[in-house]
């Protein structure tokens, strides 16, 4: 497995792919590897070379938040990896990316502010211009992402479509806990007890998802019974549900096709995301749950 440190060393790597031919596939990722993260190199390895880039990206990062102790366990990151038959791991350095006198990022209008852009405030002009970046470094024929970023990835295929970018993304279904827990990085964040309580976010989502078989088309309604389950927690506080186009994150007064319900929520002073595309089913036992929406 080789591991490439410079853009410089990855652009002359990347010529010799190009003289061979290959094609290629980027599963972007900032480290601390879970089994979610490892779904995701399946789709990958369709490709000649798989790359995978660790970079916890201090762009997407605000003021108040978790950037300096977000988890970097990097040797145990590089041996999975390596484990998983990943050719090349992509582990610039802040600065490489980021170098003196930047100034340029990337926002996609309309629905950077919505959802979590509402409480992270430049967020997704720094996933945005990190994805950016890391599709011209490495020019992938194919780039992995995961469902449970589903607001991400609704951005993502906006920005490509929109500058004509020559790259599929695709989308991989959320992997769960046995309890349904959406698997996340910060969920070592958690205390014993906290992490009982998070499983709020899944038993919410699954009573929105089962009124909407019932024939419940309204999202005030679907939207309440959320509030009103996660309110029960004494240890969870609800930061947003909603249920949008898949589209172009437009809130939706009724629920009948292509609705995302999406909603963060904190438990104890951690902040969880999880996110269902109605009405597709929610399935448990270290499960994916959904389907590539190929919306992102």
């Amino acid at each position: 497995m080789q591991i490439v440190k410079t853009v410089a060393d990855f652009k002359t790597l990347r010529a010799e792919w190009d003289r061979q031919r290959l094609t290629i596939s980027l599963v972007p990722t900032m480290g601390a590897l879970h089994a979610g993260h490892l779904s995701l190199l399946g789709p990958a390895r369709k490709a000649d070379r798989l790359v995978v880039s660790i970079f916890v990206n201090p762009a997407q990062f605000g003021p108040q938040e978790d950037l300096q102790r977000y988890p970097r366990p990097l040797e145990r990151d590089l041996s999975l990896l390596e484990a998983q038959g990943v050719d090349t791991v992509f582990l610039p350095s802040a600065t490489e990316i980021y170098p003196e006198g930047y100034r340029t990022f990337v926002t996609v209008e309309g629905m950077s502010s919505e959802l979590c852009g509402a409480s992270r405030p430049g967020h997704f002009r720094g996933v945005a211009t990190v994805v950016l970046k890391l599709i011209h470094i490495v020019r992938p024929h194919w780039a992995v992402f995961g469902q449970k970023d589903a607001q991400q990835t609704i951005i993502l295929r906006r920005m490509v479509r929109d500058l004509n970018l020559d790259v599929d993304l695709l989308v991989q279904p959320i992997v769960r806990e046995v309890d349904g827990l959406a698997l996340s990085s910060r969920n070592q964040y958690l205390s014993g007890e906290e992490r009982k309580a998070a499983t709020i976010l899944f038993r919410s989502l699954e009573l929105a998802r089962q009124a909407w078989l019932r024939g419940e088309r309204e999202s005030a309604v679907l939207l309440r019974g959320v509030r009103e389950l996660i309110d029960s927690e004494s240890l969870a506080r609800l930061d947003y549900a909603a249920i949008v186009s898949v589209e172009d994150l437009r809130p939706l007064a009724e629920v009948s096709a292509d609705a995302l319900l999406a909603l963060a929520v904190f438990v104890g002073s951690t902040r969880l995301i999880d996110n269902v595309f109605l009405p597709q089913p929610l399935p448990r036992a270290g499960s994916e749950s959904g389907s590539p929406c190929h919306e992102e």
